[in-house]
């Protein structure tokens, strides 16, 4: 039994369970969990962050003092990298977490003696070795007494003598030898660096993005296998090597590190290459990027002639969503707040995510390199694309992050999407569109990448989605089989319906799973909701959808109820329509939006309608929507009333949702002109 060191009671170790604050001790393990909490530790600072200063306890583990556990603002820190201070570990997390508190003893004077906490158990420090005595100087001896000077000899008489011999001219001294440079450090890969903790190494990469924290800039650079944080140190809030930028080739040595149990380098040396070295860099990256991007012949997930008919364009986008990704550029869909809108983003985002967890070590990375943000319909407007683009170039400003891919998902794939997408243009964003309905021209020769079936062959964008996602990463293939039946209102193709039963979900659960995802893409539209897709469409949490889905039910009931009991109805041309004033007859800001309830209403009116052609019209105060079995041309009935209502102010936003805009004061003029030009149409139809 031994005996405290402050107050000499018998313990286990060196101190007793009552003094161990009074003491400060050095960590000599290599895991969190064999740290004592409650205990002061040496440590010393390894970085800055917005919200505190990371310590290290010692070579293998680091723990994190909290902005909100200083005594002062982090701002006035004078620590730089290096400096040793004393901290207290107040907590150790299950995922190995160190969370520090302040101590405001800050020397080894200001505590009561200095421990070793080592994995065998704590011990006395190992004192200093005492340096050696120099030794004394020898005693200074009495001078001897100079010689008396010897009498000079008598010179000799003169005589002819010889001369002397020159003196040979002195050796020049050999040079001393210069001393050799340190060898380089070896160049190492990205995914290769865990094996190597603790070496310095060699990265040869692409800047692909730079973050100034209030301590040290760190740098992202990514090679031909991964992406890798790289820490550099100026001065506290300081940027480091500031002619390096986003986009630049370089060569940077340092030690590789683990922080929070993720890999970093410590950088050394950090230096932009050119000419032959920038050319053999750039090269290799090159040629690895394109094998890697290139996903290779896609099998779509289902036989469906319409999709295998696009084999590669199926290509050429998955090509370009995983090119993206290895080049550290962030993804965002764009997609329509509906069933098909949700789906189909969730398809890419299932296909995208774990590619980007494999190509960055950060675990945030998703956060900043994925995003979906839904649409209010299916028109990239003007309103939309500003945002878009005032936000990516604030990411840039700040996190030096490259511009984004934008994927338009089941949305902007008309001409009324021509203005948003052309100011991405002008900002150099790169555009993806996927739509089940053909894309118009101009948007195909706006775009980098569209994708669509073949006029006619009409889908879901979730359908050409999936075998999307499936090019991007086909380890994920059978979460996306049963997702496009989910997208189809009715009428779900045969070899969809059977992916989704073989998936474990018959024609109920197909259903409920519609109409819970339709019933949240309302409710919050304006977020992304990944948790709570993901456990709808794949963790199939228990009872979920079911629950959601009978909300959905209960909600559209009650306003189908209402609606079908103040239906106008009107025949013209042979043709029966049914009117809705939904200013009037509907709650305009509570579930379903006019959209749903008009698809659910049409669907129910055809099903009691019989064979004759049959239109609803969904009519608010100053736009109109178009519901009909026969493709109509919203945008050339449009057309038509725009001639015969001159002054109505007639215009089409949405023509996929068939909305025709109008001035309210022409209301009345506008749906007879409406009616008209749509019975003229179907009757050219029939004779057709």
């Amino acid at each position: 039994m031994a005996e405290c060191i402050i107050c000499g009671t018998s313990s286990d170790g060196p101190i007793c369970e009552t003094h161990q604050e009074d003491v400060v001790f050095e960590f000599r393990g290599d895991r969190p969990q064999q740290l004592t909490e409650g205990r002061f530790y040496r440590g010393s600072v390894d970085g800055y962050a917005e919200f505190g200063v990371f310590i290290d306890l010692n070579e293998h583990v680091t723990g994190l003092l909290h902005r909100s556990k200083l005594d002062r603002r982090l701002e006035s820190l004078d620590w730089d990298v290096g400096d040793t201070v004393y901290v207290q570990v107040t907590n150790v997390r299950d995922n190995g977490d160190v969370d520090l508190g302040w101590s405001i003893r800050q020397s080894d004077d200001e505590f009561r003696g200095t421990l070793i906490d080592a994995p065998g158990g704590d011990r006395l420090a190992e004192p200093e070795p005492e340096p050696e005595p120099e030794p004394e100087p020898e005693s200074e001896a009495e001078p001897e007494p100079e010689p008396e000077p010897e009498p000079e000899p008598e010179p000799e008489p003169e005589s002819e003598a010889e001369p002397e011999p020159e003196p040979e001219p002195a050796a020049e001294p050999e040079p001393e030898p210069e001393p050799e440079p340190e060898p380089a450090p070896e160049r190492v890969n990205v995914d290769g660096l865990r094996e190597r903790v603790g070496e310095t190494v060699r990265l040869e990469g692409e800047i692909v993005s730079v973050r100034q924290t209030s301590g040290p800039t760190v740098f992202e650079l990514r090679d031909e296998t991964g992406v890798v944080d790289c820490a550099a140190f100026e001065e506290a809030g300081v940027r480091a090597y500031p002619e390096v930028e986003v986009g630049d080739v370089a060569r940077l040595d340092g030690e590789v590190r683990v922080r929070r149990d993720e890999i970093q380098v410590e950088t050394e040396s950090l230096d932009v290459l050119e000419g032959d070295a920038l050319a053999t860099v750039s090269g290799r990256m090159d040629e690895a990027l394109r094998d890697e991007s290139d996903p290779g012949e896609i099998e779509p997930v289902a036989e469906d002639p319409a999709v295998e008919a696009l084999g590669e364009e199926l290509r050429t986008a998955a090509t370009v969503l995983r090119r993206a990704v290895k080049e550290s550029r962030p993804v965002v869909v764009r997609h329509s707040a509906d069933t098909d809108g949700y789906v189909a983003g969730a398809a890419i985002e299932r296909a995208v995510l774990p590619l980007v967890r494999e190509e960055h070590a950060g675990t945030d990375a998703v956060y900043h390199y994925f995003d979906r943000r839904p649409l209010e319909g299916t028109v990239y407007d003007l309103d939309d694309a500003t945002k878009d683009v005032t936000r990516m170039l604030d990411d840039q400003e700040r996190h030096d992050e490259k511009l984004p891919l934008f994927v338009f998902a089941g949305a902007g794939g008309t001409r009324d999407s021509l203005d948003g997408l052309e100011l991405l243009g002008v900002y150099g964003a790169e555009r993806l569109v996927i739509d089940g309905l053909a894309v118009e021209e101009e948007v195909e020769e706006t775009v980098e990448t569209a994708l669509s079936p073949e006029p006619g062959d009409a889908r879901t964008a979730t359908t050409l989605a999936a075998s999307v996602a499936a090019g991007v990463n086909d380890a994920i293939r059978a979460d996306l089989e049963p997702l496009p039946a989910i997208s189809y209102w009715d009428d779900v193709p045969e070899a969809y319906a059977d992916l989704a039963a073989e998936a474990g979900l018959d024609a109920d659960a197909v259903r409920d799973l519609r109409e819970a995802v339709a019933l949240e893409a309302y409710y919050q539209s304006y977020e992304d909701k990944r948790e709570l897709i993901i456990d709808l469409l794949f963790d199939r949490v228990t009872g979920l959808a079911e629950q959601v889905a009978d909300q959905f039910r209960t909600k559209m009931e009650a306003e189908l109820e209402t609606a079908t009991a103040n239906l106008d109805r009107h025949e013209v041309g042979g043709v029966g329509f049914a009117v809705l004033d939904t200013d009037a007859y509907t709650h305009r800001f509570d579930f379903p939006p006019t959209r749903l309830l008009l698809d659910e209403l049409h669907r129910r009116e055809v099903a009691d309608g019989g064979d004759g052609p049959t239109v609803t019209i969904g009519l608010a105060k100053d736009e109109l929507h178009l519901r009909s079995t026969t493709d109509v041309g919203v945008r050339e009935v449009a057309a038509t009333v725009r001639g015969r209502v001159p002054e109505g102010g007639v215009d089409t936003k949405g023509t996929r949702e068939g909305t025709v805009e109008f001035l309210s004061g022409e209301r009345d003029a506008v749906l007879e002109a409406t009616m008209e030009a749509v019975a003229e149409r179907l009757s050219a139809t029939r004779e057709a």
